[in-house]
Order: structure tokens, then sequence, then C-alpha cells
């Protein structure tokens, strides 16, 4: 005789096993996992492509071009300036460009233009790591904004301060939400 089988239960969802089940529910109110929902992100991502594009463009042309125009161009604004060639800060920086400290400036410069290039991606995508990779880089920038307004008081300090306040809060804000 064979043994009669019970009938079976469902299974729990895999959501309802974690405590916090609701935050992963898509369906949750809080957040809303369409990338289209998010304009703001979208627009900080636009600003971060660029960012990322003229860094990488950059980079290359100053790989491409060498020390010697990059040189060329410190002795003209030493010139066009009146400064004193021998001595000061444009004089030091003529110094110091060799092959080797181009092309080091250029492989930094071009790592910090895929970062953003990532960051722009990752947040087009309306992805968690691309709201933190931006609010983290953002708030970096912070500390300098504030020196620079203190240092340089006028509207195009105040502006950028203000913008990357805003930015700051657009990703932290929708960092929050995805959480809560």
């Amino acid at each position: 005789m064979r043994p009669r089988l019970r009938p079976s239960r469902p299974e729990p969802s895999v959501l309802q096993s974690f405590p916090d089940a609701s935050r992963l529910d898509p369906s949750h109110p809080h957040y809303n996992p369409d990338p289209h929902a998010h304009p703001g992100l979208h627009i900080i991502a636009l600003v971060e492509g660029i960012k990322g594009g003229l860094a990488v463009l950059a980079a290359s042309g100053l790989a491409i071009l060498g020390p010697t125009p990059l040189q060329h161009w410190v002795h003209v604004l030493i010139a066009r300036f009146e400064l004193d060639p021998e001595h000061g800060a444009l004089a030091l920086f003529a110094e110091k460009i060799s092959q080797g400290a181009v092309h080091w400036a250029a492989a930094l410069v071009t790592m910090y233009g895929v970062l953003h290039l990532l960051e722009a991606w990752g947040l087009w995508r309306a992805r968690v790591w691309g709201s933190w990779l931006g609010c983290v880089t953002a708030s970096l920038y912070l500390p300098l904004d504030v020196y620079a307004l203190i240092r340089h008081p006028g509207w195009p300090t105040v502006a950028l301060l203000v913008f990357n306040v805003i930015v700051v809060w657009v990703l932290a804000r929708d960092i929050l939400r995805r959480r809560f």
C-alpha cells in the first residue's frame, strides 16, 4: 500500500524570509525601481557623463601631445603675464614637466574620467551603487567648495557649492528611499 501524500504547503516566498522584506519588495510604496521615475538621477548622470567624457578626452590629448606643447604653453603664459621665468609656481611647473610626468598625469585623469563615466552609467540605470558612488564623490568636493567660497567669494563659487549640495541631497534621498 502506498503512503498518502500530504498536500504540499506553499513555500514562503524568498522576500518573506528576510526580516525587512518590505524594503526589497519591488512594489514597496516608497521606491519606484523604474529608472524613468528618477529624472534627478538622469540629470546628474548627464553632468557626470560629460565630466567623465571630457576628462578621458583631455587625458588622451595629453598622452598624444606629450610634454613639449605643454611646456611651450606654460612659457607662453609666463611671457603673457610678464612673470619671472626663473621663480614662481609656473616656472617650477615648467621645470617638472617630463615625458613620465605627462603619462602619469594622463593615466590619473583617465581613471578620474572612467570613474565618472561608471558613475553616470549607474545613475542613468538607477543602480544603488551609482547613487552611493555619486554621493561619496560629490560630498568629497564640499570642503573644497567651502574653502573656495572663503578664499574667493562670489556668485560662481556660491553656485558651485549650491549645485554640489543639491547633488548630494538628491543622491542621499535616493539611497534613503531605497532603504526605508
